[in-house]
């Protein structure tokens, strides 16, 4: 049975853990991205309804993640969707 990949919370935790053997390691909950670590240089500047955006920042938050960031991955899975 294959380990799971655990929280890093540090850099130096990501460092320490791959000095080892990581074969036995389950990425299966990973997915793959295109945009995330690309340099950020366009702006977006829009209107929402109010109770929209309250329900984007719920659900950032839900995951602990800046609803921008959440924008954006919102974005890149409509972009890269098979038609």
């Amino acid at each position: 049975m294959k380990r799971k990949v655990p929280k890093l919370k540090s850099d130096s935790a990501a460092e320490e853990f791959l000095r080892q053997d990581l074969s036995g390691l389950d990425f299966s909950q990973f997915k793959p991205v295109q945009f995330e670590f690309e340099k950020k240089e366009a702006r977006v500047n829009m209107r929402l309804p109010q109770p929209l955006l309250d329900a984007v920042k719920k659900r950032a938050g839900a995951r602990k993640i800046p609803y921008q960031r959440f924008i954006r991955e919102a974005l890149e899975i409509a972009v890269s969707a098979r038609k």
